[in-house]
């Protein structure tokens, strides 16, 4: 790699750590091209992705991002899974560690936060944003389905259920 592509290179992983909320270091050793290859599929559907980097490129690169906190953690054979989700790379990586011990998750960062493997594995764990909102939007649709339902009911079991809840109350 000369000198030019060096230089575009560190622009590159300086441009992925800037638009990414997450990033996961992790250590890839022993992982062959097939192995790799599912890996990033699989991020890939996740909206993540995976890349391995030069050490020295990219500590260069994470100089002046909010990630900068990670620069240590790049020694051995590493691997970068970053998603603009936050929780999405973290997943990725944690149920593929599972499945495959030749993958090791060090830390990452969230923001400005630095985050160990266990925190990595708790984020991992977390509901995605899609799966919130649905309960969400279920909570908030569940008070007005039981109206509806006991709107519904002929006048008697209305009144049965007003003079239940007068008594109560």
């Amino acid at each position: 790699m000369n000198r030019a592509q060096k230089v575009k290179a560190v622009e590159e992983l300086h441009q992925m750590f800037e638009s990414s909320e997450l990033v996961v270091i992790t250590h890839y050793s022993g992982l062959n091209v097939a192995e790799i290859s599912e890996l990033r599929a699989k991020m890939r559907e996740s909206g993540a992705s995976f890349k391995v980097t030069k050490n020295t490129l990219a500590k260069r690169a994470v100089e002046g991002t909010r990630f900068s906190g990670l620069a240590d953690q790049f020694s051995g054979p590493t691997g970068m899974a970053t998603s603009q989700d936050p929780v999405a790379a973290a997943r990725v990586a944690y149920e593929y560690a599972k499945e495959n011990d030749k993958l090791v998750i060090l830390g990452g960062a969230l923001g400005e936060q630095i985050l160990d493997s266990a925190s990595v594995e708790a984020l991992a764990k977390l509901p995605s944003l899609d799966e919130l909102r649905s309960k969400l939007v279920g909570l908030l649709v569940a008070p007005a389905t039981r109206v509806a339902t006991v709107l519904q009911a002929p006048a008697s079991q209305l009144a049965r259920v007003t003079r239940a809840y007068a008594d109560k109350g």
